[in-house]
């Protein structure tokens, strides 16, 4: 059975820089999924911020084992409903993996809690990226470090929480030091960020990085049957109790006033 991956893309760039519909004619979610399609036991589709709920229906959600998300200038127009509907998946537990600029994605703050701020610099600079976990899974198959010869750099500090794991760190020709590859979980969903992916510079292209990308699906994927509503906070009657017991102690009457029994 193949890991069902969606990916999720912006589709903003593409449309409206010259340079982007270069360096990438498939489109970067397009790229993505072209290079996920070419892995064993993966597929990959893709859907928008266009589509109508940009691509993200709950028939689609169910659908996704992993969602891979990618966004930069149009945040704030993602639908909250949408962003609630994503992570009642995630803590169910679907798998998601958010790239480059998605640390600023609605979802992903969410699912943070934090503000995932950062600096940054556009200068097209050399971005080196060494393993901090070699015996990761996400790192299976790379060397200890690789680098991209031109991208956007983020610096530390990181406003996410302190993450499960860190699997890659960065260092930039500038001098800062950013880390580039963190593993989460909420609920039940597995949740990886990766740093790299500026939409002018043709880091999906790269080996190394479709590689990440890749094991990291096969990482975040959960096998298990999803939680339907995880959200809920049932009430156990006393009847139901595994033990039987006898109600006791303060109680609000349905008038309001507290009683004993």
């Amino acid at each position: 059975m193949s890991i069902r991956v969606t990916v999720w893309g912006e589709n903003v760039h593409e449309q409206k820089n010259k340079v982007v519909a270069e360096v990438y004619p498939l489109t970067m979610h397009g790229t993505i999924a072209a290079s996920l399609n070419k892995s064993e036991g993966i597929t990959a589709s893709t859907v928008t911020l266009q589509d109508v709920e940009h691509g993200l229906t709950a028939e689609k959600l169910a659908a996704t084992d992993v969602l891979i998300w990618w966004g930069h200038a149009a945040h704030g127009d993602v639908d909250d409903k949408v962003v609630e509907r994503v992570c009642e998946a995630v803590w169910g537990g679907m798998g998601i993996i958010f790239l480059h600029s998605a640390h600023f994605a609605k979802p992903f703050k969410r699912l943070m809690g934090a503000p995932c701020n950062l600096s940054w610099r556009e200068a097209g600079e050399r971005e080196r990226l060494w393993v901090t976990s070699r015996q990761h899974p996400i790192a299976a198959g790379l060397p200890d470090h690789f680098e991209l010869e031109y991208e956007e750099m983020y610096g530390e500090p990181f406003g996410v929480p302190e993450p499960l794991e860190t699997v890659f760190i960065s260092w930039f020709a500038g001098g800062e030091v950013f880390r580039s590859g963190l593993t989460y979980k909420r609920g039940a969903g597995n949740i990886f960020y990766f740093r790299p992916g500026h939409e002018t510079y043709p880091t999906y292209h790269d080996g190394n990085v479709q590689r990440v990308i890749s094991n990291a699906v096969r990482w975040a994927y959960n096998p298990n049957v999803r939680i339907a509503n995880p959200g809920d906070a049932p009430n156990t009657p006393v009847d139901k109790a595994l033990e039987p017991i006898t109600e006791r102690g303060p109680r609000l009457h349905h008038d309001g006033e507290a009683g004993y029994r």
